[in-house]
């Protein structure tokens, strides 16, 4: 049996469409055949898309550096989804140049398969720190220190909603003709207190995200005192649900190829939909964390002196090519306006250098 056999099973069995929530969360996660637990080659030039760690090591050496500001020899740092690796090994290497190392840098990682790239990559790049990474499967409780997550929020599943017949519905996932179709339950969409779109065209389209906003929840009550940096492709409410957006933010990814279709290559290309931060930031702050800052990725970096790694590059070949990974992470056109970077905190007080530039708040 495949994907598309138990996606497709499940349907029949429950008599009437799947949510798109549950439909990306067994296209994704399925624990033999998701995508995100199948030994398939994800990140980097061989995979399906390119991440901000995988661009370029300076991403991580800033990220440290804002790290460092709450680093105090006795707290860890714990990272969600950690890819192929390489955020750990930039983080640990340069806290370990500033001499502001965790006592541990956890994982949450999902998958097995990942896991075991973390590892090597930890022990190739940084041997002599691999015993201070812990893998685990469930949230710490009384964690101190730093949480991050780099491009993990993008991929919850989200459910879609359609604007039709003067109300919003939900969009489910039926299987007809032998094949998927999206198809609108009956009764109008109950957002549970989630603010919807303002929209009132017919057939607009756009998702919304309760796993995402649980997890921040679930996050508060797991953490005693700590800083939390959500890195992701996403957007305030007004941009998100700005009517030119007609079908949402639906994205697929299949080497390195974008299409909204999730109902090709099921298991074999990633899904996901972006960000809205003002709705994370609403959930964040009700469930009691500060906010402490929101920027794009690019004014993030630069306010954390990614421009000074570059001049202290003395080859001028090496200096050349950081240049270039520096345009793809700062540039509006690459990674540089699509992706914020959204600061929180419980029980900690600091100003932190990653808004010295920029502080979008207002746009939450």
């Amino acid at each position: 049996m495949n994907l598309e056999e138990i996606i497709k099973d499940t349907i029949i069995q429950n008599a009437e469409p799947i949510g798109f929530d549950e439909f990306m969360d067994i296209s994704l996660y399925h624990s033999k055949f998701g995508y995100y637990r199948a030994g398939l080659e994800k990140f980097g030039e061989h995979g399906d898309f390119v991440t901000a760690p995988e661009t370029s090591d300076l991403f991580g050496f800033c990220l440290a550096r804002q790290c460092s500001q709450v680093m105090n020899g006795n707290n860890d740092i714990l990272e969600f989804g950690a890819g192929s690796g390489a955020l750990v090994a930039q983080i640990l290497f340069e806290l370990g140049r500033l001499k502001k190392l965790p006592k541990k840098y956890y994982i949450l990682e999902l998958s097995s398969e990942l896991k075991q790239r973390q590892k090597q990559t930890i022990e190739v790049v940084l041997p002599e720190l691999v015993d201070i990474v812990v893998w685990i499967n469930e949230l710490p409780s009384g964690f101190s220190g730093v949480v991050i997550a780099n491009e993990v929020l993008d991929a919850m599943p989200a459910k879609r909603i359609i604007y039709q017949d003067d109300d919003f519905y939900e969009l489910g996932v039926d299987y007809q003709g032998d094949k998927f179709k999206w198809k609108a339950y009956s009764k109008p969409y109950n957002s549970k207190n989630i603010l919807l779109p303002d929209n009132k065209i017919d057939g607009y389209t756009t998702e919304i995200n309760h796993r995402a906003i649980a997890w921040v929840d679930s996050l508060y009550d797991s953490i005693d005192n700590a800083l939390v940096l959500l890195i992701d492709y996403g957007m305030g409410r007004d941009e998100y649900f700005h009517p030119q957006r007609f079908d949402g933010t639906l994205r697929c990814y299949y080497q390195h190829k974008a299409s909204e279709d999730p109902f090709v290559n099921i298991g074999e290309q990633d899904i996901t939909t972006s960000v809205n931060f003002s709705d994370i930031a609403d959930q964040a702050r009700y469930s009691g964390f500060e906010l402490k800052g929101y920027a794009t990725q690019a004014m993030f970096l630069i306010s954390l002196g990614i421009d000074e790694y570059l001049l202290a590059e003395k080859d001028e070949n090496k200096r050349i090519n950081l240049a270039q990974q520096v345009k793809q992470l700062v540039l509006p056109s690459a990674m540089g306006e699509s992706f914020k970077v959204l600061a929180l905190s419980k029980n900690m007080s600091v100003k932190l250098n990653g808004f010295k530039e920029q502080d979008l708040m207002h746009k939450l």
